[in-house]
């Protein structure tokens, strides 16, 4: 039998760690630049976008590398926090998972208002279109999971590693705290800094997390010892 190669396993890790991080911060980072407040109405969003429309083109990129990273984010972090609190771990894995799988409910409004900008077609029609998808049960049922999931996923991620000790207690609180304050700022209380804030912290987490899986923390779990 071939024995694994310690550079390469150390390479795998290195770059798994990297993608743990790179989620939660191209969040952080489009938290900051988005032009309008997620508690904006159709009309807002479609006005602020016309005016700021090189912002929410770099909003668009970064939600493409939100898309493709987070999910595997998720997964690394849970394994992680399920080989240490399977319960809690795996329910958060499952639940933020779930959530940020939808995250397109939101990347919907955004495609959908630039494009309205760039092909002219006027705030009124660009309005309606937004209303019009907003009052879809599909986007409706897609947006109530996507926020359901990943704040209460991530809540439970951050109890499973604070419960077995994976990352510093600072770092562990700073992720159960972090979605709460998200919703709070993208929403109760809208401002788009705060709320970058409030992801800064998710990272944070993260980071601490992809820390430990850097130095070779993330064994793989069984079957059995995920689901027991």
């Amino acid at each position: 039998m071939i024995s694994p190669d310690p550079a390469l396993a150390g390479v795998r890790r290195a770059g798994l760690a990297a993608v743990v991080v790179l989620g939660p911060l191209s969040i952080t980072i489009l938290r900051a630049i988005v032009p309008y407040h997620a508690a904006d109405d159709s009309a807002a969003i479609a006005a602020k976008v016309a005016g700021h429309p090189n912002a929410e083109t770099v909003v668009l990129w970064l939600t493409l590398v939100a898309m493709l990273t987070v999910v595997p984010a998720v997964i690394a972090v849970g394994l992680l926090a399920a080989r240490h609190a399977r319960r809690l771990g795996t329910w958060g894995m499952a639940l933020a998972v779930a959530g940020f799988s939808l995250l397109f409910a939101t990347t919907a409004i955004d495609f959908t208002a630039l494009a309205g900008a760039q092909s002219e077609v006027g705030l009124d029609a660009t309005t309606r279109i937004l209303d019009e998808m907003n009052n879809s049960p599909t986007q409706i049922v897609a947006s109530v999971v996507f926020v359901a999931g990943h704040v209460t996923g991530v809540i439970l991620l951050g109890v499973a590693l604070l419960r077995g000790r994976v990352i510093p207690a600072w770092a562990a609180w700073a992720l159960i705290a972090s979605q709460p304050l998200h919703v709070v700022f993208a929403v109760v209380v809208p401002s788009n800094a705060l709320d970058t804030a409030a992801w800064a912290l998710t990272t944070i987490g993260f980071a601490a997390a992809a820390a430990a899986i850097g130095r070779g923390s993330l064994a793989q779990p069984t079957v059995s010892e995920v689901v027991t």
